[in-house]
């Protein structure tokens, strides 16, 4: 009972919550009798199971449902082969891929008599929420600081390593940079702890990037659809948009509950939910895998560098320091020498190479 309470509490953070004490004890027997269970066992496992479901021992812990296998781990890339995801229908299963969307997606005959007016309207931008919408970097630093304090336990203080210590997984921070060998019950206490304590920094956040408002004022005012991709939930995605005051930009978003399996295929589910081709889509990253999985959608990809060098990022259409160095004409510019067949396979050409010319000697006798 207790373990279907905790994932009815996780699926749907729209529901409201009821205490138990409302529950009508008409629906239990009035004598139940239940083994002797070990008292320790019993309260590490409630501890375990409360803070699984976002309780601690004062009650809901700010509704927030703790996934941290979701939230820090590395996900796949996705689409290497334009592969894309699996939507279900009445008539059966659907496999919606790259090439699918760029064909289904095509304007009709108003939006292209549309767009010849107003070319700007034809794209679609897709921002990632970490290090691009928010700075994410100082409230997962300071929840892995804040946990190994309350372990009693030390982190790296190389900047180096704290960088990479930002891009991995839970598990591979845990064992690869902190060294912190524990027992794999311990760990999954860690990582929900550390989940908590990231929550928690979550709702201090109240400031957007620099520059991103004015940047989504330009582009809110030439009629450009935003889309908005996180694994986390929605509640609090839409909560800590709001925050910011970053709400009204986004046309659409995309959590946790839309169920992507990778990051190109949060891409190709914001695409659809703007109604704009892949491959007129531009793709706002930090990170070179994100940029790789924005290619493998056949979208451009603008990367921010700050999280990652300069070097880094090479793969990048565009890469900038900051927004306040975009114009909406740097989106026309990426498009300019696509045409229609941007990025289909071609066959090179190869040309040929002029005959020599023969060098004769004339003798003069």
């Amino acid at each position: 009972m207790g373990s279907a309470t905790c994932s009815n509490f996780r699926s749907s953070s729209l529901l409201p919550w009821r205490p138990s004490s409302q529950i009508s004890h008409s629906l239990y027997p009035s004598k139940l009798r239940l083994p002797k269970l070990n008292r320790m066992n019993l309260d590490k496992d409630n501890l375990v199971v409360n803070n699984a479901c976002g309780f601690n021992e004062n009650g809901p812990l700010n509704w927030f449902p703790i996934t941290p296998n979701k939230l820090f781990m590395q996900e796949a890339i996705g689409a290497e082969y334009g592969e894309g995801f699996e939507t279900f229908r009445p008539d059966g299963p659907l496999k919606v891929d790259v090439d699918f969307l760029n064909d289904r997606l095509q304007e009709g005959f108003l939006k292209r008599i549309r767009y010849a007016m107003k070319p700007d309207e034809q794209y679609g931008l897709i921002f990632s929420w970490d290090n691009v919408v928010a700075d994410t970097r100082a409230l997962k630093l300071n929840a892995w600081k804040q946990l190994a304090y309350e372990e009693g336990k030390e982190i790296p203080v190389d900047g180096d390593m704290q960088r990479l210590m930002l891009h991995a997984g839970a598990d591979h921070v845990m064992h690869k940079f902190l060294l912190w060998d524990e027992a794999e019950s311990e760990l999954e206490r860690l990582k929900i702890r550390f989940s908590q304590l990231y929550y928690e920094n979550l709702l201090t956040l109240e400031q957007p990037m620099e520059g991103l408002k004015e940047w989504l004022d330009a582009v809110s005012t030439a009629r450009i659809p935003c889309a908005i991709v996180s694994s986390l939930d929605r509640r609090n995605m839409v909560e800590a948009l709001e925050r910011m005051g970053l709400k009204k930009y986004f046309q659409a978003i995309v959590t946790e509950e839309d169920g992507m399996e990778s990051i190109a295929h949060r891409f190709l589910s914001a695409a659809v939910k703007l109604d704009r081709k892949p491959s007129k889509c531009v793709v706002f990253e930090d990170d070179p895998r994100g940029i790789t999985a924005a290619h493998n959608c056949t979208m451009m990809a603008i990367a921010l560098i700050g999280a990652h060098p300069a070097y880094d990022l090479g793969q990048a259409d565009l890469a900038v320091a900051g927004f306040n160095e975009l114009s909406v004409i740097n989106l026309r510019r990426l498009f300019a020498n696509n045409g229609s067949t941007f990025m289909d396979m071609q066959k090179q050409i190869v040309e040929k190479s002029p005959p020599k010319r023969k060098l004769t000697i004339d003798t003069i006798f």
